[in-house]
Order: C-alpha cells, then structure tokens, then sequence
C-alpha cells in the first residue's frame, strides 16, 4: 500500500472516531456519549444515559435534568432491594468526585423522562440539559440508538 493510501485511510479512520466520540465539556467536567434507547411508538417514558467525568480538583454534583421532548426528565437509580430490583428518584443529586467517573448506564444511574410528547426513534437527537451544583448548566444532545452502543453495554455506575 502507498504512503498516500495509508494516509488517507488513517485520516478516514481519524474522521470516523472524532464522528462517534459524541462529547461535550463543562469545566473540569467531561460528559461522555449521550443516548437513549428507541422506545416503542406507545411507550409514554424513556431513558437517558451518558457518563461524567470530573477531571478537576473539587467535587460536583448533577443536580438536575430537563428536555424538551418530555414533561419531566429526574435523576433515577436501579438498587437492589434485598433481590429485588427497584428503580428510584435519587434525591439531593448524583455527586461526582474529584477525579472519578460516574456512568449513567441501562441498570445503574439514568435520566428518567416522563411524559415523552413524540416516540423515541433510533437516528434522532434531542436536546438535554444538565444542571451541576458548581459547573453551571450545559445542553448536550442525546442521540437515539436502536441498542446499546458497545461501550455502554458492560458499564456500571
């Protein structure tokens, strides 16, 4: 293969993944790939999911959500209620170390969104934003995925 075949097929392969990285920054606050599952056409409810990672120096906490494409976005958890899995509002916000990562993640933390006014469909965006206690707020985009993107699918909060 030629140097300039080589070159052109690093630069493609560069393009692809600076495409996909999908990545939004807050202040020492990193917020990874945002997305959703497509949801069925009825299904009133849907999730969003991304992780966030605090690179600075102090703790932060995600205190809120909001979207307008449902009535209401909260921060929920699935626990595990003496073998029994349960899903809950987390109350007083998800707190992000200084230094660590939390992923928001199918099991595990999510952003709840209720009252979803049109069906989740695999190929949209939607615009979602993210309220921290110190970092201020920030609108990142929320991709529709028909599954799991492979890094999401194994994670844990």
């Amino acid at each position: 293969m030629s140097l300039s075949r080589l070159f052109a097929l690093f630069a493609g392969l560069m393009l692809a993944a600076t495409v996909s990285a999908h990545g939004f920054k807050l202040g020492a606050l990193e917020l990874g790939h945002p997305w959703s599952r497509a949801m069925p056409e009825a299904s009133p409810t849907g999730a969003a999911y991304l992780s966030i990672k605090n690179t600075g120096k102090q703790a932060d906490t995600l205190i809120s959500a909001s979207t307008p494409r449902a009535e209401k976005a909260e921060l929920h958890v699935h626990l595990n209620d003496n073998g029994v899995m349960r899903m809950r509002e987390v109350s007083g916000g998800v707190a992000v170390a200084a230094g660590s990562e939390v992923k928001f993640a199918p099991g595990g933390y999510h952003i709840m969104l209720m009252g979803l006014k049109q069906p989740l469909k695999a190929g949209d965006r939607f615009p979602l934003t993210l309220k921290f206690a110190k970092a201020g707020s920030i609108t990142v985009e929320v991709q529709v995925e028909k599954d799991a993107p492979m890094e999401m699918e194994h994670s844990s909060h």
